[in-house]
């Protein structure tokens, strides 16, 4: 029988394969136009943001950060199966600008 910690270091492992496979599928990548305009323009970040439970309640959430305006709906991945039965997961990468 797993134990519990056993049992979420594997759920774990699951997860970041579920991840990692749609990060793959993502191209972050952007050229810099040269180095001048570079160091001119307002640097952006990524920033990953994971949801991960019922599929009701990353829905939910979904919905929510759309009406505050902080992220549409079709910026999220499809809900993904974690390997826990009835969990969910979705995920978000947001350009946000740095100082």
């Amino acid at each position: 029988m797993m134990t519990q910690v056993q049992k979420f270091v594997k759920n774990q492992k699951f997860a970041q394969s579920e991840l990692q496979q749609y990060l793959d599928s993502e191209n972050l990548n952007t050229p810099i136009l040269n180095q001048t305009s570079a160091n001119q323009l307002p640097k952006r970040e990524p920033i990953k943001h994971l949801l991960i439970g019922s599929p009701k309640a990353v829905t939910s959430t979904i919905h929510y950060l759309q009406v505050i305006g902080y992220a549409s709906i079709g910026d999220w991945s499809p809900l993904l199966p974690t390997a826990n039965p009835g969990e969910v997961m979705s995920i978000l990468i947001h350009q946000i600008l740095m100082q």
